[in-house]
């Protein structure tokens, strides 16, 4: 059995991106230790952006509203990711988000997969339909502040189903955690949601190297997913989202006064000369 890897070789880890990917393999999925390198853990992930709230099972990651008006495929990415097609952007690396959220006991779960059945025609076996990912995960939420008012929101109510006219489904997104791959022969191992920059996936991708899926048999489909614009503030503009193992029935004033200000919007100019 791989005995846990210490606090201390985790903060090595955060402090170098190449360190990093090579202590993931070990990270203690537990919440023992010394409360002094506890502390620094946190301290270190908060230089990241990265809130860790180990007593309540929550971390919270700084992003941006990203794209509002087109077709999305993700939640989330980094600035290498899909940007074209994701609701939000983080700054915040990949495999920190992931050190942070196995620190909170989470078991990774089975990506989406094809189940095929035999005697197809002669291209082989036919595709019968895509299996929903199951296993551990985290409820989703956003939130920031605007006009002297929070708003606080499950991350399913950001994003509209084309197909139903409705949000998209509250559930568990399933953790994946990525995995490490080597990219040419003979290369080393790599974090993959490290090099691809994608973090959260919202329509089913078959590799497995986001850290989180959604997990509802419509998002088998990439082309209805899109942001609810009525709430959804203006491109560019900040939020902050919670990963949490257990329902968050409404902001205490410690996770309110980590949310982030939203600008007012520009006075609109339509109709002047």
């Amino acid at each position: 059995m791989v005995e846990p890897m210490p606090l201390l070789a985790l903060l090595l880890a955060l402090a170098s991106p190449l360190f990093a990917p090579l202590f993931l393999r070990e990270l203690p999925r537990q919440q023992g230790g010394d409360a002094g390198a506890r502390a620094e853990l946190q301290s270190a992930l908060e230089k990241e952006g990265i809130g860790l709230d180990l007593e309540r099972g929550i971390v919270s990651v700084p992003a941006k509203v990203l794209v509002r008006e087109e077709l999305l495929e993700y939640l989330l990415v980094g600035p290498n990711g899909a940007t074209h097609e994701s609701l939000f952007l983080t700054e915040s690396r990949p495999s920190l988000v992931n050190a942070a959220l196995l620190l909170l006991g989470v078991e990774p779960g089975r990506n989406a997969h094809w189940e095929e059945r035999e005697g197809g025609d002669s291209q082989g076996p036919l595709r019968k339909r895509a299996d929903p990912p199951q296993g551990d995960g985290f409820l989703l939420y956003a939130g920031w502040r605007e006009a002297g008012e929070s708003f606080f929101f499950r991350v399913e109510d950001l994003l509209a189903n084309y197909e139903t006219g409705r949000s998209l489904r509250r559930h568990r997104w399933v953790f994946l955690g990525s995995r490490f791959a080597t990219l040419h022969e003979g290369g080393p191992e790599v974090f993959m949601a490290d090099v691809e920059g994608n973090l959260i996936n919202l329509s089913f991708f078959f590799q497995g190297n986001t850290l989180l899926t959604a997990a509802l048999e419509e998002c088998v489909e990439q082309t209805i997913w899109a942001a609810n614009a009525w709430l959804v503030p203006p491109r560019g503009q900040p939020v902050l989202l919670f990963f949490s193992r257990a329902p968050i029935a409404g902001l205490d004033p410690v996770l309110e006064a980590r949310l982030p200000e939203v600008k007012p919007e520009p006075p609109s100019t339509e109709g002047e000369r």
